[in-house]
C-alpha cells in the first residue's frame, strides 16, 4: 500500500470514528461511541496502518491507570451506600426550595471534584428525585441543578472528569496549582448557575404527585468509611507525595479489592469499562492520524482559514464548539497537541468541561440524570435542559473568560 493510499485509509477511518463521536453511533447500527472508537482502532490494525506494538504504545497508560484506580474507589463508595445516604440527607434538609437547590449543587459539585461526576449523578439522581417528590417539590430544577453542578464542579481538579485526567497526565500539571487556578471560575460559575435556575424556576417549585421508592443500596458504615479513607489518602498523595498520580490511584484501588465481604466481581461490575474502551480506541486512532502527518496538515489548514489556535480566544471558541460537536474527551484529545503551555491546558480543561452544560447530549452526566429521571416518570427533554443549559453555559464562559484574561494579564506583567 503506497503512502498516499495509506494516508487516505487512515483519514477515512478517522472520519468514520469522529462521525460516530458526533452522532453518538454509526448510522444504521446500534454501535455506541466506545464501540466506534474500538472498531476504528481494529480497522487501523487490520489495514496495516499500525502494528500491535505501536497501537499499545500509543495508549497513555498513566491516564488509563489513574481513571481505573479512581473508578475502584467510586465503586467502593457506591457499594457502601454512601451516595444513597447523602442524597437522602440532602432531600430531607429543612430548607426553602432555593436553599435546598444550593445544598444539592454544592454537594454535587464537591463530590464531582474528587470523584468521577458520572458516578455521582448515577448514584444520586433516583434518591434525590424520590426525596424531593415526597416533599411535594418539583424534582426537575433539582435534577438539572445536580447535572449542571456536577459538570461545573468536576472542572475544579485534575481528577474530576476523564478529560481533566488526560490533560493533567499528558500535560504534567501540578495537582494543587491546578486547583488554585481553576477554583475561582468554578465557584463563580456554580453560584451563577444556582441563581439562573432559581430565577427560571420561580412559580415552578411545587408538585403534587406520588412516586414509587427508588431502588437504593443499603448504607453500610465500614465499606463507606473505607472508601472515604482511601479517597482521602489519594488526595493526600496527589497533593503532597512525589509519586506519580496513577501509582497513587492504583494503590488505593488495590486496597478496595482487599475485602473479606465484597467480591471483586461486584467492584469490577461498577467500573465504567465503556469509558476505558473509548479512551483506548481514541488513543490509537489519534496516534495513527498524527503519525501519518494528517493531524499536522489538518491544523495547518485551520490556520490557513485565519483561525490561530495559539491565541487564547480562538482556542477557547474552538474548544467550546468541538466539545459539543464531538464530545469533550475526543475534543481534548484533538486539541492537546496544539495546547503546549500550562495556561493553554488550564483553558482546555475548564472550557471543555463547562461546555458540557449547553446541550442534553453535551455530557454523559446530563444523559445519566435524564435517563434515571425517566425511569421514575420524570421528563427532562432537550428543550427543558436547553432552557437552563444555555444561560448557565454562557454565564460560565463569561466568568471563565474574564478570569483567564485577568490571569493571562497578570502573568504578562510578572514576566
Amino acid at each position: 500500500m503506497t503512502v498516499a493510499v495509506m494516508q487516505n485509509f487512515v483519514l477515512g477511518v478517522f472520519a468514520v470514528v469522529y462521525l460516530g463521536m458526533i452522532l453518538g453511533r454509526l448510522p444504521g447500527l446500534v454501535v455506541d461511541r466506545s464501540g466506534v472508537a474500538l472498531l476504528g482502532a481494529v480497522a487501523l490494525l487490520a489495514g496495516g496502518a499500525l502494528d500491535s506494538r505501536q497501537a499499545w504504545a500509543s495508549v497513555d497508560m498513566p491516564t488509563m491507570s489513574l481513571l481505573f484506580g479512581l473508578m475502584l474507589v467510586s465503586a467502593q463508595l457506591r457499594l457502601g451506600g454512601f451516595y444513597t445516604l447523602l442524597a437522602r440527607r440532602i432531600a430531607a434538609a429543612r430548607l426553602t426550595a432555593p436553599g435546598l437547590l444550593l445544598l444539592v449543587m454544592l454537594a454535587g459539585a464537591g463530590l464531582s471534584a474528587v470523584l468521577v461526576n458520572d458516578i455521582v449523578c448515577l448514584a444520586m439522581t433516583p434518591i434525590l428525585a424520590e426525596g424531593t417528590i415526597r416533599r411535594g417539590l418539583n424534582p426537575v430544577p433539582f435534577l438539572l441543578g445536580l447535572a449542571c453542578a456536577s459538570n461545573i464542579g468536576s472542572a475544579a481538579t485534575l481528577i474530576g472528569n476523564p478529560q481533566n485526567m488526560l490533560i493533567g497526565q499528558v500535560g504534567g500539571l501540578h495537582f494543587g496549582s491546578f486547583i488554585l487556578d481553576a477554583l475561582p471560575p468554578v465557584l463563580g460559575a456554580l453560584f451563577a448557575a444556582w441563581g439562573i435556575i432559581v430565577l427560571l424556576s420561580r412559580g415552578d417549585w411545587l408538585l403534587s404527585r406520588q412516586v414509587a421508592p427508588a431502588p437504593a443500596v443499603e448504607f453500610r458504615a465500614w465499606p463507606t468509611a473505607k472508601g472515604c479513607l482511601l479517597m482521602g489518602a489519594a488526595l493526600v498523595g496527589f497533593l503532597f507525595l512525589n509519586v506519580p498520580r496513577e501509582v497513587v490511584a492504583l494503590t488505593v484501588g488495590g486496597f478496595v479489592l482487599l475485602s473479606r465481604r465484597t467480591e471483586t466481581r461486584a467492584v469490577f461490575g461498577l467500573v465504567d469499562w465503556q469509558l476505558l474502551l473509548l479512551f483506548l480506541g481514541l488513543f490509537v486512532v489519534n496516534h495513527a492520524v498524527a503519525e501519518s502527518g494528517l493531524l499536522a496538515r489538518m491544523f495547518a489548514g485551520i490556520r490557513a482559514t485565519g483561525i490561530d489556535l495559539s491565541q487564547p480566544g480562538w482556542l477557547f471558541a474552538v474548544t467550546a464548539v468541538l466539545s459539543n460537536v464531538i464530545s469533550n474527551v475526543p475534543a481534548v484529545m484533538l486539541l492537546l497537541p496544539v495546547s503546549p503551555t500550562p495556561q493553554d491546558r488550564l483553558l482546555l480543561a475548564l472550557v471543555s468541561t463547562l461546555a458540557g452544560n449547553l446541550f442534553l447530549l453535551g455530557s454523559i452526566a446530563n444523559l445519566i440524570v435524564a435517563e434515571q429521571a425517566a425511569d421514575l416518570g420524570i421528563s427532562i427533554t432537550w428543550r427543558k435542559h436547553l432552557r437552563v443549559g444555555l444561560p448557565v453555559t454562557l454565564a460560565s464562559f463569561i466568568i471563565t473568560g474574564l478570569w483567564l484574561w485577568v490571569r493571562w494579564e497578570s502573568l504578562l506583567v510578572a514576566g
